[in-house]
């Protein structure tokens, strides 16, 4: 410790070693939280290919029956 104070020596100790475990859990929180963004993000993008498949799949058979029209007239 540094210079005497009129404070609780264990006291203040008990606030700084709090103050560097929240510090140093900071890193692994703010990976947790990217990690947790990135996957619900790319859930989003597999959930708009779905449909984005699933409306082309039914525009498929209007696409190809104006174009067997065009082949026929």
């Amino acid at each position: 410790m540094s210079e005497p104070t009129k404070f609780n020596g264990q006291i203040t100790d008990a606030v700084t070693q709090a103050n560097v475990n929240v510090i140093a859990e900071a890193p692994a929180q703010a990976m947790g939280s990217f990690y947790k963004m990135a996957s619900h993000s790319n859930g989003l993008a597999m959930q708009n290919a779905v449909s984005n498949q699933q409306n082309l799949n039914q525009l498929n058979p209007i696409v190809v029956a104006e174009a067997i029209k065009l082949l026929k007239g």
